[in-house]
């Protein structure tokens, strides 16, 4: 695998060794060894799987304390764009963000700490979407930003008017009206 980090410091995108013949192709989507040596100790507890159509865009989302999540995201089957912007108060990159195309055709990864909020749209005409957290889900610790934050400045690489949004996100704030606590 090759481990490519970030102007986001800790966020990485992972490429993975792809071996393909005429039987299809095989490649190693986690290694523990490999993933501490390049990136640090994660004991991961969950995996969660999204499918979601196109314009679908889950987020901008993260954990408060004690219940943060750090994750590898990937998308499995069609195409999505996924965000993440720093939330850690004392980072020099605090409130920016990067964005990485994941699809099934790339097989890239991508690794967000903690301390990040993350969301994803799908570009394709639908997504089958695979994440591992490091960390329970806790509900009564769910937060988020809005991902329309025109501080933010995200460029979604779609129309903004075919964006479909859950009623839980229409109800985030920008991240300048968000309690951020890290």
């Amino acid at each position: 695998m090759r481990f490519i980090e970030t102007e986001l410091q800790g966020c990485y995108i992972i490429e993975p060794k792809v071996f393909g013949d005429t039987r299809g192709y095989f490649f190693e989507s986690f290694n523990q060894q490999e993933f501490e040596e390049k990136i640090g100790k994660i004991a991961f507890v969950q995996d969660n799987e999204s499918l979601s159509n196109q314009g679908v865009l889950r987020g901008l989302h993260f954990q408060r304390p004690p219940y943060t999540q750090a994750k590898i995201v990937r998308c499995i089957i069609g195409k999505v764009l996924d965000v993440a912007v720093d939330l850690r108060k004392d980072s020099p990159t605090y409130g920016k963000h990067v964005s990485v195309e994941l699809s099934g055709e790339n097989k890239k990864q991508f690794f967000v700490p903690r301390g990040f909020a993350h969301g994803f749209v799908v570009l394709s005409k639908s997504a089958i979407f695979s994440y591992k957290v490091d960390n329970w889900y806790a509900p009564e610790h769910d937060s988020g930003i809005a991902w329309d934050d025109s501080e933010l400045g995200i460029d979604w690489k779609i129309d903004l008017q075919s964006i479909f949004l859950s009623e839980k996100d229409k109800e985030l704030k920008k991240l300048s009206e968000t309690e951020i606590p890290f």
